[in-house]
């Protein structure tokens, strides 16, 4: 029998510009993952950067797509495409403005919430019915939102943006051994 295959996507922005930026946390969350499961994601196909792995007893696809973030879903649907995976087979993880720093929400479906990479993924996919991993980055108390993601965070919010990273990827390792429900269960609130 073959062995189940997930893939986890992170969305951020490509470029040294974006790397420590509030928008990157998606991306983040993929390289802890990564790491924790010594998977090496620099091959590059479908307009992203990917690697391969086992979790769980299932292969996994771990992709960023390398394209601005509005762009996401095209890398996604491709991927998903040629891999012949469901959209029960795939967690999206990205910021969200929404969410004060310190939560993570885990979903089977939903809208896209004013996130751009997540409506694009949905267009793309032609479905919104895809697990999705939402971290809290907080909300401009000032100015623009689109400055407020695109900046790194200050250095009073640096550690929880860590410890909510590292949060953030034991729970995609948890759903992908044991499915949304049971990773929503586990991480799916405030934990700090």
């Amino acid at each position: 029998m073959t062995p189940e295959i997930k893939m986890v996507v992170g969305l951020g922005n490509p470029g040294r510009e974006y790397l420590d930026t509030r928008h990157n946390v998606g991306f983040r969350v993929v390289d802890s993952l990564a790491a924790r499961l010594r998977i090496t994601v620099n091959r590059r196909k479908f307009s992203a950067r990917f690697g391969y792995g086992r979790a769980g007893g299932k292969k996994l696809i771990l992709l960023k797509p390398w394209q601005f973030m509005n762009k996401s879903g095209q890398a996604v649907a491709e991927t998903a495409a040629f891999y012949k995976l469901g959209v029960g087979d795939l967690l999206v993880v990205c910021d969200d403005m929404a969410l004060a720093p310190g939560v993570i929400r885990l979903r089977k479906k939903g809208s896209a919430g004013g996130h751009n990479g997540l409506a694009d993924v949905i267009e793309k996919l032609g479905a919104e019915n895809f697990n999705r991993l939402r971290v809290g980055i907080g909300s401009a108390k000032l100015g623009s939102s689109v400055d407020y993601v695109l900046a790194k965070p200050a250095d009073d919010e640096k550690p929880l943006l860590r410890e909510m990273i590292e949060k953030a990827a034991e729970a995609a390792a948890c759903w992908v051994e044991y499915g949304i429900e049971a990773a929503s269960n586990r991480y799916g609130r405030d934990w700090r």
